[in-house]
Parts: C-alpha cells; sequence; structure tokens
C-alpha cells in the first residue's frame, strides 16, 4: 500500500510553474505539480507522493486529513505497518532533488 503524505504549499517557482516548496509539518521540500490533479496556489494542502502533488486537498477534507494523518505519525511509536509506510513516504520528501 502506498500513502500520499498532506503539505501546505508555501510558494511556487515563479521561473517553473511546475515547482513548488511544501511544508510538511515544518518541514520545507520540494514537490513537483506535473501530475495533479488542479491548479494550486500558496495556501492550498495537496497529497505529495514521493515528491510528486497527485491532489489538491478540498479545503472542507483539510482539517480530517491532516487530523489522520497526526493520529498515524502518532502510531510512529508502534511500529506497525501503516507507521512505518507514512515514515517511508516522509523519508522519500525529505531527499534533495537531482539537480541536473
Amino acid at each position: 500500500m502506498c500513502l500520499g503524505v498532506p503539505g501546505r504549499v508555501v510558494s511556487i517557482d515563479p521561473e517553473d510553474e511546475l515547482r513548488a516548496r511544501v511544508d510538511f509539518w515544518g518541514v520545507e521540500r520540494e514537490v513537483r505539480l506535473d501530475v495533479v490533479d488542479q491548479p494550486v496556489a500558496p495556501g492550498d494542502y495537496v497529497l505529495n507522493h514521493v515528491g510528486f502533488a497527485i491532489r489538491r486537498i478540498p479545503e472542507e477534507e483539510i482539517e480530517e486529513t491532516l487530523a489522520l494523518y497526526d493520529q498515524l505519525l502518532a502510531e510512529l511509536e508502534r511500529e506497525d505497518l501503516m507507521a512505518a509506510d507514512v515514515r517511508s513516504e516522509l523519508a522519500a520528501t525529505a531527499r534533495e532533488p537531482r539537480r541536473g
């Protein structure tokens, strides 16, 4: 099973509008916007999967989504499979993008 990680769009690169800075619980990472389902703007929340925003989270779902992930992250101590998957998703977003 694969999970996406929710984050808040901080900024969009003015030189490359397919790159954004996204805040994941206080950690900012670059995320690609190539495959996101709807246009996003700073302040929007997106679901990220291995460095790609795959879905803009509708405003009415943000609170519930973040609460669910807070609960999952609290379970990291227990080392269940879901928590391990969330940790791997967070680790994937932590990799710095390769510069060509």
